[in-house]
């Protein structure tokens, strides 16, 4: 029997680059190709009678640079990626972060290093919360993961999926680096575990080797995974090129898009429901620009305001990362995308949930020229990071039309609980890396080096960097802030839904492209369920009454 996860050899690719009807109206209009919108699109397609287009402002994944994982910094200010640029920011010095996100088939799957991160139990716990909805919670999405995935590591049932979309597969011989990073957290008496997304995302933290989502030597993206594996001829039409410009609003329902596809402005209509999955960027800015947001901003670049919803580009999230390097004592080889071990912790015991994201980098990545450090020929890099960021920042319009740009105001480091995270997390990075376990491949540390602490907050401030994961700006909830309720519809406006990022409540701990994957398998549920569609079976808690509860 063929495997599931392999796509067909046969698919069309004229479904991304055939002319399209415009007098033609879809079902269901999806924008956004990502990690989000891949999904929304492939599974309400399942369903033969609905006709859906998935709009993509960027072009195909046809290259080098996105199927071999070694090559993903290459693609990083080129036309896959949108290349935001942060407004100074007063906890940096005044810096300015780049804030690259994917921009093409894939989105960031198909420029990302691959590592496969589910969240806490506690993240989706707060998402139940806010949402008011127990379908959101960790025992619910337990469910989504094992319909998600198709693991090829140590089996567990309870908490893994074998037979679905996604490969998640860990590398079967990690280069010593990585495998040396969990060796040495384990002698500081911090927990290892067979796999990140395992109990170890219901714990502490702990270190392990990562989960990654690369397949004999190539990427798999989110939209090769569920889009491109799709029967040629189906009711699903793709096209790419096709900047989404405003939201069309008929009373108080939306009835289409307005797009600019190879520079003309076209239109197109959606009978049943228009669902946002732009990302924590795009999708703020294209509810704004067609009179969604709050009242004051939309009157100042004189957009008529239709529905008046104050946090629309508020509530932005990041996770924040400071580059700890060493020196090799020779060169070293980097497998796939370079990053294959990883460690989550709590700078707290008291906490719920780790606040230390750190992501190893079997190279070593220079510093932010404000930094002033020497980077080594030959090293290694681990990104210790903020996993639970306090700070919030907000993201603004600068004119009401399509190519006016979007101010991005990260407010990284704002607040005092995010300074004193920082401290922890580089501090810890250099108890491990430090760790004799360490002597026989590196030299010496590059950065941070010993430091006092204003010298260490001084390394913080100058060497911060952006984990793009920007996430939050059209938040899930109920209270006066919230855009969007738990089934994801925009509050205010019928046949709108979001789906991607922009909706958590806050970031969850570890890379984000798994959670948006379940944010768009959510979204298709209840999508289908209102619309009586025939797709995948849902991951309810019914269907898996058989396995224990993990908690």
């Amino acid at each position: 029997m063929k495997d599931r996860s392999d796509p067909p050899n046969h698919v069309a690719r004229d479904r991304r680059t055939s002319p399209i009807d415009e007098c033609r109206s879809y079902d269901f209009i999806v924008c956004g190709a990502g990690s989000s919108g891949s999904v929304v699109a492939a599974r309400l397609a399942e369903d033969s009678n609905a006709s859906v287009l998935l709009l993509e402002a960027g072009g195909d994944d046809v290259s080098e640079t996105v199927s071999n994982p070694g090559q993903w910094p290459l693609n990083l200010g080129s036309e896959r990626d949108w290349a935001f640029v942060g407004q100074p920011a007063g906890g940096l010095g005044g810096r300015q972060l780049s804030l690259n996100m994917g921009k093409g088939l894939g989105g960031g799957s198909s420029i990302n290093v691959m590592v496969w991160a589910r969240g806490h139990r506690e993240d989706w716990n707060h998402f139940a919360q806010e949402a008011g909805d127990e379908a959101w919670g960790y025992e619910s999405v337990l469910g989504y993961y094992r319909r998600i995935e198709d693991w090829r590591g140590t089996p567990d049932a309870l908490r893994r999926g074998v037979g679905g979309p996604v490969y998640v597969a860990q590398s079967q011989q990690p280069q010593p680096i990585a495998r040396t990073l969990v060796d040495a957290a384990g002698l500081l008496g911090i927990p290892v575990f067979d796999s990140p997304n395992g109990e170890m995302m219901e714990s502490a933290g702990g270190a392990a080797i990562a989960d990654l989502r690369v397949r004999d030597g190539k990427r798999q993206s989110v939209f090769r995974s569920y889009v491109h594996r799709m029967e040629a001829g189906s009711n699903l039409t793709v096209v790419t090129h096709a900047l989404v410009t405003r939201i069309l609003i008929e009373g108080r329902r939306a009835v289409g898009v307005e797009i600019l596809l190879n520079g003309e402005r076209r239109q197109f209509r959606a009978r049943c429901e228009t669902i946002l999955s732009l990302g924590a960027i795009q999708t703020p800015k294209v509810l704004m620009q067609s009179g969604i947001g709050p009242q004051a901003e939309l009157q100042a670049h004189g957009i008529d305001v239709i529905q008046h919803l104050p946090g629309v580009g508020r509530n932005h999230q990041d996770h924040i990362a400071f580059g700890c390097t060493w020196a090799h004592r020779k060169s070293e080889a980097v497998s796939a995308g370079g990053c294959e071990a990883t460690l989550y912790w709590k700078s707290d015991a008291r906490l719920p949930a780790p606040d230390i994201l750190q992501c190893q980098l079997e190279f070593a990545v220079p510093s932010p020229a404000e930094a002033e450090i020497e980077t080594p020929e030959h090293g290694w890099t681990m990104f210790a990071g903020l996993a639970q960021p306090k700070s919030r920042g907000r993201v603004r319009l600068s004119g009401r039309n399509a190519d006016d740009p979007v101010l991005i105001e990260p407010n990284s480091l704002s607040a005092e609980e995010d300074m004193a995270a920082a401290i922890a997390t580089v501090e810890l990075c250099r108890d491990i890396g430090n760790s004799s376990a360490f002597d026989p491949l590196v030299t010496h540390e590059a950065a941070p080096g010993l430091r006092d602490r204003a010298g260490l907050i001084d390394f913080i401030r100058k060497s911060a960097v952006s984990y793009w994961h920007q996430s939050g700006t059209a938040k899930m909830g109920q209270d006066w802030m919230s855009v969007v309720d738990g089934q994801l519809r925009v509050y205010g406006i019928a046949s709108l839904r979001i789906a991607d990022s922009s909706i958590m409540p806050r970031i969850t701990v570890g890379n984000t492209m798994a959670p948006c994957v379940v944010i768009g398998e959510r979204a298709a549920d209840m999508i289908a369920k209102q619309h009586g569609l025939s797709t995948a079976a849902p991951a309810s808690a019914a269907a898996d009454a058989n396995l224990e509860p993990a908690f």
